[in-house]
């Protein structure tokens, strides 16, 4: 038996997990974390998730607790967010909560008071190799969160487990009826839970001084002008503002020029992405091994090579949006990740 400390957010998965584990004969603990105190309407973080995550916990018999890591929240993820936006890149708030939350604050107050591992509801697997543990993807191909989980390190893998790697969402959810669980049939959360639905501009508006600057074509071009490049990123299509007969995506943002540059969808095409901030578990693979890179938290893997930061692919893709995730796959397992920087090649 082991000491186990689950991250219930006040849904279904993390609901099934602490059921899970104290079904197996653990002795589990749950804890939810404020994070954020500002509007938000995404079904995260909400006195009602604390609420329906307490009330889980006392159908379980398990104690359940309230962290306050909404200073760290603020100052490791809001912060970086609004900054790179002003920056001209685009990052994925939330791979930094877990890497700076759940697996960072979290993890660390986890191992001070004495608890074996932390768990948490992610539908993604841990297997163990000769080489230690790795991360793998879920059982449920189209529920996949190995994405979002794709920097953790072998350290924090190694005090980390996921009970609902091996189901599917609708055995997940059917599990909670059985147990009546009041989550059982609770929406899950998509958006950004510190941003209101449709709230991104207003957010960054709010947060980012205005800097006007122009939108120009590959070849200079000025087509239009705009308030901020906080309000663009690569590889976007809606809302750039400029109406040219045809297409057009944003397929650079220099915030030092405050330029846009816009183009086709060939003009987005890149046979390569450099990496930094790189994760690689293990030994680095050699540079001739086929492996797979997915871009997105539900993007499709694409055929790729690896040498130090530089993914190559085996076919010309859209470019990787600055500060993205690139994560590298050898079939269902991780190998690591990196994010994206701005310089690739055309």
């Amino acid at each position: 038996m082991s000491r186990i400390l689950v991250a219930m957010s006040g849904g279904v998965d993390s609901s099934v997990a602490a059921a899970l584990l104290r079904a197996d004969g653990h002795d589990v603990t749950g804890v939810t974390l404020k994070l954020w105190g500002g509007p938000q309407d995404s079904g995260c973080c909400a006195v009602s998730d604390v609420e329906d995550a307490r009330r889980v916990a006392a159908q379980l018999d398990i104690p359940h607790y309230v962290f306050n890591f909404s200073d760290d929240f603020e100052r490791s993820v809001v912060d970086p967010y609004v900054l790179a936006h002003a920056t001209g890149s685009t990052p994925n708030p939330c791979v930094a909560c877990n890497r700076t939350m759940k697996w960072g604050r979290l993890l660390e107050r986890s191992r001070q008071l004495g608890f074996d591992y932390l768990a948490t509801g992610h539908h993604a697997r841990l297997v163990t190799t000769a080489n230690g543990p790795r991360l793998a993807r879920s059982v449920d191909a189209a529920k996949d969160q190995s994405y979002v989980l794709a920097l953790l390190t072998e350290s924090q893998l190694s005090d980390t487990m996921l009970p609902l790697g091996e189901l599917t969402k609708t055995e997940v959810r059917a599990h909670a009826a059985r147990l009546g669980l009041r989550t059982a049939a609770k929406a899950e959360s998509m958006d950004v839970c510190f941003i209101t639905k449709g709230g991104r501009q207003a957010f960054l508006g709010a947060r980012v001084p205005r800097a006007p600057g122009s939108i120009v074509t590959p070849d200079g071009v000025e087509v239009a002008t705009h308030d901020g490049v906080d309000r663009f990123t690569v590889g976007q299509r809606r809302g750039v503002g400029v109406a040219l007969g045809e297409r057009r995506f944003v397929i650079d943002v220099n915030a030092h020029t405050r330029t846009v540059t816009v183009g086709g969808r060939n003009d987005l095409l890149r046979d390569r992405v450099h990496l930094t901030d790189t994760t690689i578990l293990g030994t680095p693979p050699s540079r001739d091994v086929v492996l797979a890179a997915q871009m997105s938290a539900h993007g499709a893997p694409v055929d790729c090579t690896v040498e130090g930061d530089v993914v190559r692919f085996a076919a010309p893709q859209p470019r990787v949006a600055p500060g993205q995730v690139v994560a590298i796959y050898d079939g269902d397992i991780v190998l690591g990740a990196g994010i994206a920087l701005s310089a690739d090649a055309a």
